[in-house]
């Protein structure tokens, strides 16, 4: 195995590599209405649900506008990369994208990356700015509710970002057992994953993060930032497989599975561990 890259950040090391709250998550179908900001219509369709905190899975999706951003270099301030300018397309279609519902300043936040296209471009993929795209057409998407936690955006003294962290919110309601959790920088998810889910032999990863040089079972993505979509994600004892898109700074997703223990954490990653879902 090459040497892999690890990065510098402007902070302290945290002395905890991952965060892991226990809450419940139940399968919800979430209503997103058309005409109004995306961000509005997925705290609408949650709410709707009877939710404050979930994660989205979306397919097929038509856009009136969509708006984005990729990785970018470092900004020469310490943080270890940035992001680039905004991306506008109008009239697009996500193929696939995957979202957290959590909280900042006492108010709902979004944290999407997906894969997307304009009206006959190329596809591509990146970090959708949910508060500046427009839903196309009314549509449906399959998600979890999540009740006992959700993530919050607190300012991160190593990173010197603003990221979602786990917090414990209220009771678990009904649902399967489940984990909301975060990885720290240049940490091996396939070797944390087992470590947090504690007595969770089997589970479905979903979500959502960045890594150092996305390495594949075919391939590798050669940028020190990527934002990265776990397309599917499943847990099995010590057994860790994740598939994923992800994208660096020229904006090209490449997609499969992460080649164990050859990947590290960027910046962050977050993402649901539900015990022994239906699959």
């Amino acid at each position: 195995m090459s040497t892999l890259q690890l990065l510098s950040h402007p902070g302290p090391r945290a002395e905890a590599r991952f965060a892991a709250l226990p809450c419940r998550a139940q399968p919800v179908e979430i209503h997103l209405a058309a005409g109004q900001s995306f961000e509005r219509a997925v705290v609408q369709g949650f709410a709707e649900a009877g939710f404050s905190a979930g994660y989205l899975r979306l397919a097929d999706i038509a856009f009136e506008r969509l708006t984005y951003v990729i990785p970018a270099p470092a900004p020469g301030d310490g943080r270890a990369a940035w992001y680039s300018k905004t991306y506008v397309l109008e009239r697009a279609e996500i193929a696939e994208a995957g979202l957290h519902l959590g909280m900042k300043d006492g108010a709902p936040f979004l944290h999407c990356h997906g894969l997307w296209s304009g009206a006959g471009g190329p596809l591509r993929m990146g970090h959708l700015l949910a508060a500046g795209s427009v839903l196309a057409e009314a549509v449906t998407m399959s998600g979890w509710g999540i009740t006992g936690a959700a993530l919050e955006v607190t300012p991160d003294a190593e990173t010197g970002f603003d990221l979602f962290a786990p917090r414990a919110v209220g009771e678990a309601g009904s649902g399967h057992p489940a984990l909301l959790c975060t990885l720290r920088p240049n940490e091996d998810p396939h070797s944390l994953l087992p470590q947090l889910a504690g007595g969770m032999e089997r589970a479905r990863i979903e979500g959502i993060g960045s890594l150092v040089n996305t390495r594949f079972e075919t391939g590798t993505l050669e940028s020190y930032a990527t934002e990265m979509l776990l397309r599917a994600g499943r847990l099995t004892g010590e057994s860790v497989i994740l598939n994923a898109a992800s994208v660096g700074f020229d904006g090209t997703p490449m997609s499969g599975v992460l080649r164990p223990h050859e990947n590290r954490i960027c910046i962050t990653a977050e993402l649901l561990l539900i015990e022994d879902p239906a699959t």
